[in-house]
């Protein structure tokens, strides 16, 4: 059992709306598609209305070598996790007063979209005062999974500790992997879809003091589980060029979400002996409007449990792992919480893979 005490996010400040998007992907692409028009209507149909990236939209239009992208990856995930962390531990909205750094007793890092060695929890150790003895737990390569699955592991480890406090942080700069040279749908599409961002959920053990929560009810996570679609790692990922990350992204992935996740979802809760129906909101990594809309068809879900997921989207598109700690930061500030419900929290990423999340609400302290 684990406790979701507090989220704090951290937004990179040039924000880009979709029609200066399908302005920019016009001017990359327009070369290389006969129908481009009919592959810009994406933009408009996605549901996603802004993003927000690291760099100006027009820095992109030129060529940057994996060694400057990845500079930049690190010097902006450093800043931008400093910034989430602190929010985090220190959110008014979550806590009556601040957290302690040295009351953290494990870090998860997650993101997919850099390198960096030593790893970022590491240099942001050297930024904030963390005791030397917290543990270290970096996750790389679980992309649009990623978020969930390092809130899983947590969860797990304040099931082993309970009475510690543990920091998640998912940071992704998915524009940073853009390469204009590469003229594949695949890319087109990911431009449509993807921005940066980057979050810090506060978890903690049954065991631990929750005193300092303003929540009524807190989201208690008891049990996850993860599931790996074999022989499907053609599905989504990267490739690695001179250029840096190149994207694999499937037209197939919605389809894939309604042949196989319902009976991944079914076979979890048969373990709890709960069905569909004693699932009041799921709070899912989005991906985009084509997954959301598979989640509503397999699941048999109203848009209504979707509906944080579906903010999210709009506003920030998909910012791979750290998407799905807005989405849960949203539904804690904004939707309906009851003792007598239950709640699911999911995510789909390269593997193919899936990470699922039982939570219920519970008293604060």
């Amino acid at each position: 059992m684990a406790f979701v005490l507090s989220i704090g996010t951290s937004l990179p400040e040039n924000d880009v709306d979709q029609e200066k998007a399908a302005e920019f992907a016009r001017y990359m692409f327009q070369h290389s598609f006969k129908d481009i028009e009919r592959l810009l209507t994406s933009f408009k149909n996605g549901q996603i209305e802004s993003r927000q990236f690291v760099r100006p939209i027009e820095w992109y239009k030129e060529g940057h070598n994996f060694e400057e992208k990845n500079q930049i990856y690190i010097e902006e995930t450093l800043k931008h996790s400093v910034r989430a962390v602190q929010t985090c531990l220190a959110n008014a909205a979550y806590l009556q007063e601040p957290i302690p750094y040295e009351k953290v007793d494990a870090v998860f890092f997650v993101s997919s979209t850099g390198l960096s060695t030593p790893s970022i929890e590491a240099r942001l150790m050297n930024e904030l005062p963390f005791s030397p003895y917290t543990k270290r737990i970096p996750l790389w390569g679980l992309g649009c999974a990623g978020g969930a699955s390092g809130l899983a592991r947590a969860a797990e480890y304040c099931k082993a500790y309970p009475e510690a406090f543990v920091l998640v942080i998912a940071a992704e700069l998915c524009s940073l992997t853009f390469q204009p040279e590469d003229k594949t749908k695949s890319n087109l599409i990911g431009t449509s879809l993807f921005g940066d961002g980057i979050a810090a959920a506060l978890l903690c053990g049954e065991k631990a003091d929750r005193r300092l929560t303003k929540l009524q009810l807190l989201p208690n996570i008891s049990d996850s589980q993860s599931v790996l679609m074999k022989q499907s790692g053609d599905v989504m990922g990267w490739d690695f060029t001179d250029h840096g990350f190149k994207v694999i992204f499937s037209r197939d992935i919605p389809t894939l979400v309604e042949k196989w996740l319902k009976t991944n979802v079914q076979d979890f809760l048969n373990g709890h002996q709960l069905s569909f129906s004693d699932i009041t909101v799921f709070l899912a990594h989005p991906g985009g409007k084509k997954v959301i809309d598979a989640y509503i068809n397999c699941l048999e879900l109203s848009p209504e449990q979707l509906a944080s997921s579906q903010t999210i989207l709009k506003k920030h598109g998909n910012m791979s792992s750290a998407t799905i700690l807005y989405v849960i930061d949203h539904h804690l500030q904004n939707g309906s919480k009851n003792e007598a419900e239950r709640g699911l929290i999911g995510a789909l990423g390269p593997g193919f893979s899936s990470e699922l999340l039982l939570f219920s609400w519970e008293k604060g302290a």
